[in-house]
């Protein structure tokens, strides 16, 4: 007997390997791309800890790739495997609400076609093929196993590529086929253990900031959210390797679901307890909100003061808008076949959530949530990492350099000054540290290819990475009309230049199942302070790409920090002499944030006043824009910006001053 399994070094999958090394006998195959090799050499080593050393031996890499046919399989080793597979698992897929439609599609439905052409040609006995409770869409009743196609709704790509891939196995002829339809899977019910954000676990941030305001004993009033169904992935795995070896239940699907009906707002209050955090003590009966129209609420919410609120409201927590759309699960679910395979065995109905809700939350606390990680020293969060840092060659990224190696990491400096980041290699070498010069122009996409090239090659990886190259140009939109390459080359460095770095390391950060890349914006982002029409935009784009790639890669270990950052003292601001009266923080003070945001990885990190102005236009765009006019007349375009000296600038600006104080600004 041998096996073949898709998806091994995933959440589900590597604990499924580990069950059928430590259960069964015979080879195990597993798919899996090049570059994710030294990731499985990893789980071989711990699975021969649970299973023993020769178990761990058992285990047989086969290089290949859901997005080609046949799985990327070479011929060769389509007729090595063929004949002696008895159990096809096939549970590679995207199981995340918030990834692109584009990504839902090539994975799970691409991928499930290329799975069952490999079940066909290696003639596999039996494809189990993992699939999901999502095909159930917005059914309204009880969803029996049996069922599939009832003309349900499917509200999302995910929902729709998961139907998808389970009617491409239902509807082939060739291999018989196991259908497993999870409900929300959490961590391991004995351990806590958990390696994603997902699901209810959006929401742990808004129950620990409820901790955090509120005392325990507090009564709340919440809403009656609907129903879930929770499961722990330990009772998943263990349910679905026990129904895979039982006889005669080819062409069947199973709800691996808790028969036991679960309240949203009962499960939010179990890990509130868990928590210590404040509970519902009533919850608004959905029979009395239902009938309610939903459209005057809508239409108030959707006002542009009130959105861009829920919009930071729920960055801060780490909610994707997407999830709260489905925080419902419309149908109940059928477990009778489920229930008569694991009749007899410990198996037949999984733990209730209130015996192992404790261990969710403090695995997710310890380990999971950034904000708790404040008796981490930044040398145990740097300690032999790699972090590439651009823009090294002076100013806040040499500083930040300096500070990394000072930390037992190993920084890459990344600069076009080979001679400044050679000088900085220098003081760290003599200080004990380590680091490595890499001379590239971050503007130059070319350069920016053999940068990743060169660095991938002298290192087996990159931990982190901080964009802290960047340009600035102050400059009105009055002085611009005939410039526009200030906006290209601003955009060329600040957005394109740390785009391409961050999507050349991101493949290996996600196969590694660890990364963190901090990203350096400005306070200008959130007050949109004249004359930065250029360099504001250039971050905001940065911004934007982040808070979306954040969710789609956050189930992989990957993170993000957005610092937006006051000004800071350095050679960027010193061609406009008026910043020289300004306040502004210091390079080694820049530094600090930024290796606290390595350290700590909060999403997001900067100042009160940020904060203020990014409210302020919120609520009240038109008199944020009168109060940015004035200081507009006030302060003027510079002397760098206009082809004047300095001394002419001193005077331009005492001029305008003076008219301003005289005469008033017309608003």
């Amino acid at each position: 007997m041998a096996y073949f399994i898709t998806g091994a070094t995933g959440f589900i999958g590597r604990r499924l390997v580990e069950q059928l090394l430590d259960k069964r006998q015979g080879k195990v195959y597993v798919l899996v791309r090049e570059t994710s090799l030294e990731r499985l050499d990893d789980l071989i080593e711990r699975w021969s800890v649970v299973a023993g050393a020769a178990a761990g031996k058992r285990v047989q890499p086969v290089i290949g790739d859901l997005r080609r046919p046949l799985l990327g399989v070479e011929q060769e080793q389509v007729t090595e495997l063929r004949g002696k597979i008895k159990h096809f698992f096939h549970l590679a897929a995207v199981y995340d609400m918030t990834a692109a439609p584009e990504l839902n599609t090539a994975v799970n439905v691409g991928g499930t076609t290329h799975a069952v052409e490999l079940a066909r040609a290696i003639n596999a006995e039996c494809l189990h093929h993992v699939s999901s409770i999502a095909v159930a869409g917005e059914y309204k009743g009880t969803f029996q196993e049996e069922m599939f196609d009832e003309g349900q709704k499917l509200p999302s790509p995910y929902h729709r590529t998961k139907f998808e891939a389970e009617r491409i196995v239902r509807e082939q002829v060739y291999v018989p086929w196991r259908v497993y339809r999870p409900g929300i899977v959490v961590g391991d019910s004995r351990t806590g253990e958990m390696d994603k954000i997902d699901g209810p676990y959006y929401f742990f941030k808004a129950i620990q900031r409820a901790r955090q305001l509120l005392p325990e004993w507090t009564p709340l009033v919440g809403l009656d959210l609907g129903n879930t169904n929770v499961v722990p992935v330990d009772w998943v795995v263990d349910a679905l390797e026990h129904i895979a070896h039982e006889p005669d239940l080819d062409g069947k699907a199973f709800h691996l679901t808790d028969p036991r009906r679960q309240r949203v707002d009962e499960l939010i209050n179990e890990l509130a307890s868990a928590a210590h955090a404040p509970r519902f003590a009533v919850s608004v009966d959905k029979r009395l909100t239902d009938p309610l129209p939903k459209w005057p609420l809508a239409l108030a919410l959707d006002l542009p003061p009130w959105r861009q609120l829920r919009k930071l409201a729920l960055r801060e927590l780490g909610i994707p808008e997407e999830v709260l759309a489905h925080m419902e699960l419309i149908p109940r679910f059928d477990t009778r076949q489920a229930g008569r395979a694991l009749a007899g065995t410990a198996l037949e109905r999984p733990p209730a959530l209130h015996d192992y809700a404790g261990r969710l939350w403090d695995y997710w606390e310890r380990e999971m949530d950034p904000s708790m990680s404040a008796g981490r020293t930044l040398k145990e969060a740097l300690q032999g990492k790699h972090v590439m840092i651009t823009g090294a060659s002076s100013g806040i990224g040499r500083s930040t350099a300096l500070k990394v190696a000072e930390a037992g990491g190993i920084p890459l400096l990344v600069a076009r000054n080979v001679e400044k980041l050679e000088e900085a290699r220098a003081e760290i070498v003599a200080a004990g540290g380590t680091a490595y010069v890499y001379a590239a122009d971050i503007s130059d996409m070319e350069s920016v290819e053999r940068l990743i090239e060169r660095v991938l090659a002298d290192h087996r990886n990159v931990d982190m990475l901080v964009n802290n190259a960047g340009r600035s140009i102050r400059r009105s939109i009055a002085l611009s009309y005939d410039r526009f390459h200030d906006f290209e080359r601003t955009m060329q460095l600040n957005y394109f230049g740390a785009v391409k770095l961050i999507i050349g390391l991101l493949p290996h950060m996600r196969e590694r199942g660890s990364g963190h890349i901090v990203n350096i914006s400005s306070i200008g982002v959130q007050t949109n302070p004249p004359r930065f029409s250029a360099y504001v935009a250039s971050k905001s784009a940065l911004d934007a790409f982040t808070r979306v790639v954040a969710s789609e890669v956050v189930g992989d270990g990957v993170t993000f920090t957005t610092i937006h950052m006051p000004l800071v003292r350095t050679p960027m601001i010193a061609p406009t002499k008026m910043y020289d009266a300004f306040p502004a923080i210091t390079p080694d003070e820049a530094a600090d944030m930024i290796c606290e945001a390595m350290r700590g990885r909060p999403k997001h990190m900067g100042t009160r006043l940020g904060t203020v102005g990014e409210i302020a236009y919120a609520l009240s765009p038109k008199t944020v824009d009168r109060l940015l006019h004035l200081a507009y007349r006030v302060f003027p375009d510079s002397a760098a910006s206009k082809g004047q000296t300095n001394e002419e600038e001193k005077a331009s600006f005492e001029q305008i001053a003076m008219a301003t104080l005289t005469r008033g600004v017309h608003w």
